[in-house]
């Protein structure tokens, strides 16, 4: 009996704690936490038992040159998966599926979360860092014979007036012509009663208000081939007005020019008006481009409104700049340009949230690798004291463009968005410690799935399953009398250390997984039986019980560890196939059927037999007939013993 101790021992503290483990809906020990409140149980359910999202992402991976999809390799469709379920779990979003699809998609099934947002955990998280450059110049190349003319002009809506409406115009000065000839015939005394009469004309002179001269403009004339330059050019000015995606600050182009070789200023205009800010920002106003084409000639109209502030006559300062005979020279201010330096997300070693100590704005705290720290030294470095910004982007989105008060050589710094929040730094902090997605993805298919059985069901099939093991029990129990009793016991305990496991690993259960789990069941009853009937058979061959006992579990192991091995192995196949083919539902009925196989030799050749041994050695084990359920009268042993 002494040497069954240590593994009754054993075999009570696996009761114990699997009983704990089932009984506590959740369970939390330092850094580790499993189960849940909303489930039976505490079990993690898949989403055909407790509903969920089903999200369907797609490799949008684009030649630069053709503008054509490109397939992705299999291995970065691997780096997705690998990182995408990083993300997932950091999140705590249950316990996500994530599985390949094909060559180019990525399914992901979150049970128990419906309608989450893809595009947070979706996102490429290409984190850049790049020198930023105020007020770039860059000359605007034209080839000889590309600029033809260029004059000094008074700007008035007549110049803007396109053929079409000279034309209109010209035959509308015809026609009033024609009537004033006609007229010629009217009497001049008629004339001169009718103005003596009123007096009006006089008056009417007299009250006009003086024109208001337009302001100067020069009307530069191009080729073709000018014109296409010069239009691309005032294109990416007007764009220079809207900022930078997730930008605040407004810095547009502005066109510079000038006579060359002549004494006179060099004029600048932007597109369109706009106020000059402190800190060297431009707001813009909006209005009339100070740049516009005549629309149906190769000619555009630079408006001098504000080049000349200082002139008392802006137009003859516009002709005195301005005279014939130069070569016009322009040139473009670029309001920044961002350079390429090489630090990216690659280069931190750690992304965590925090907020500001002083402002207690929220913000993510970076702190770099050895690599990443010496590069964000050099750039700080460089750029100390400097008008020059560092600019930070995520997703080409820039987050912030900082001046660099100081240099930075200790490999930590911080990010600090307008719009930042509590949930959105969590957001950006988990998409950077995660890692950068090695190809763009994007989110085709999304839809929430509602549980087939549902948390009602469920619990009713639970109930059902505890009515069909009670009838198990007794079929036992009546037939094999007390190994009968013995393996009961050893079902129970191996179904509360089964729901144990599938807790604590987790597994995620499914109707499949449900479906597997009682055909592991079905399989360590069966287990019994055939240990069972070996130990019969060697009772009636005239062994004692223990030897019994010990001789049957050794020849019935053959055919059992066969059994189970076949079912393995199947299993292993099945999750190989299922796997591939991105089918989750046989993957996890071939992950449950592995354990509950596994479990199943361990309590029949463990438990079950351990408690048999244990009750041969007690006074249950003189009493034969309770361990053959039938022709126990005519046992050996029985007619060996004295009759009273």
């Amino acid at each position: 009996m002494r040497r069954y101790a240590r593994i009754l021992i054993f075999i009570v503290v696996l009761v114990v704690l699997s009983g704990l483990a089932v009984g506590f809906k959740t369970i939390t020990i330092g850094n580790f936490q499993r189960g849940g409140e909303d489930t039976l149980l505490g079990l993690t359910l898949g989403l055909d038992l407790q509903g969920g999202s089903h999200i369907v992402f797609q490799a949008n991976l684009v030649d630069e040159e053709t503008g054509e999809l490109i397939i992705p390799t299999s291995d970065q469709m691997e780096s997705v998966k690998k990182i995408m379920e990083r993300r997932l779990n950091s999140s705590g979003l249950g316990e996500p599926i994530v599985q390949v699809l094909g060559e180019d998609r990525l399914l992901v099934q979150i049970p128990g979360i419906s309608d989450p947002d893809p595009n947070i955990w979706g996102k490429t998280a290409r984190l850049e860092f790049k020198h930023r450059t105020r007020n770039v110049p860059q000359p605007l190349e034209f080839e000889e014979g590309e600029i033809l003319s260029y004059s000094v002009v008074e700007v008035t809506p007549e110049l803007f007036a396109s053929p079409e409406e000279e034309d209109a115009d010209t035959e509308g000065s015809d026609e009033a012509s024609t009537q004033e000839s006609g007229s010629a015939d009217t009497s001049e005394s008629e004339s001169t009663d009718a103005s003596a009469s009123t007096g009006e004309g006089d008056d009417e002179a007299e009250d006009a208000a003086p024109a208001v001269p337009g302001p100067p403009g020069l009307v530069v004339e191009f080729s073709d081939a000018g014109f296409a330059k010069f239009s691309d050019t005032v294109d990416g000015m007007r764009d220079s007005l809207v900022p930078a995606q997730g930008a605040v600050n407004f810095f547009p182009d502005r066109l510079a020019f000038s006579l060359e070789g002549a004494q006179a200023q060099e004029v600048e205009v932007l597109y369109q008006q706009a106020i000059l800010l402190e800190d060297g920002q431009v707001l813009p106003v909006g209005g009339d481009p100070y740049i516009s084409e005549i629309i149906g000639t190769n000619k555009f109209v630079i408006t001098l409104l504000t080049a000349f502030p200082d002139a008392d006559d802006p137009m003859a300062e516009a002709e005195r700049q301005f005279g014939p005979g130069g070569e016009l020279v322009f040139k473009l201010i670029k309001g920044f340009v961002d350079e390429d330096i090489g630090l990216t997300g690659d280069d931190l070693a750690r992304a965590y949230p925090g907020q500001h100590q002083t402002s207690n704005a929220f913000i993510v705290n970076i702190e770099f690798n050895t690599e990443g720290t010496r590069k964000f030294a050099e750039i700080t470095t460089e750029i100390a004291g400097t008008s020059d910004q560092l600019a930070i982007f995520l997703d080409d989105e820039e987050l912030i463009a900082p001046a660099v008060r100081q240099a930075i050589t200790g490999g930590t710094a911080y990010i600090e968005g307008r719009d930042f929040t509590n949930e959105s730094v969590k957001d950006i902090a988990l998409l950077l410690e995660s890692g950068r997605l090695p190809i763009p993805i994007e989110v085709i298919l999304q839809r929430d799935v509602d549980a087939i059985l549902g948390s009602d069901s469920l619990e009713k099939s639970v109930r059902a399953g505890v009515v069909g093991l009670i009838l198990v029990f007794l079929f036992m129990l009546l037939y094999y009398r007390m190994p009968g009793l013995i393996a009961a016991l050893a079902l129970l305990i191996y179904a509360l250390m089964l729901i144990a496991i599938f807790k604590m690993l987790p597994v995620t259960l499914t109707l499949s997984g449900v479906a597997a789990a009682i055909l592991s069941v079905g399989m360590a009853v069966d287990a019994n039986i055939l240990i069972f009937e070996r130990m019969k058979e060697e009772m009636r061959a005239g062994r004692t019980l223990l030897s019994s006992i010990n001789i049957g579990f050794n020849r019935a192991w053959s055919a059992i560890r066969d059994s189970n091995v076949s079912t393995l192995i199947t299993s292993g196949i099945l999750y190989w196939f299922a796997d591939t083919l991105g089918a989750t539902v046989v993957q996890g009925f071939a992950a449950t059927l592995a354990i509950g196989v596994l479990l199943s030799m361990f309590s029949a050749i463990f438990i079950s037999r351990t408690l048999l041994r244990i009750v041969a050695l007690t006074g249950f084990g003189r009493r034969l007939r309770w361990f053959v359920p039938t022709e126990g009268k005519n046992l050996p042993q029985l007619q060996l013993e004295p009759r009273g």
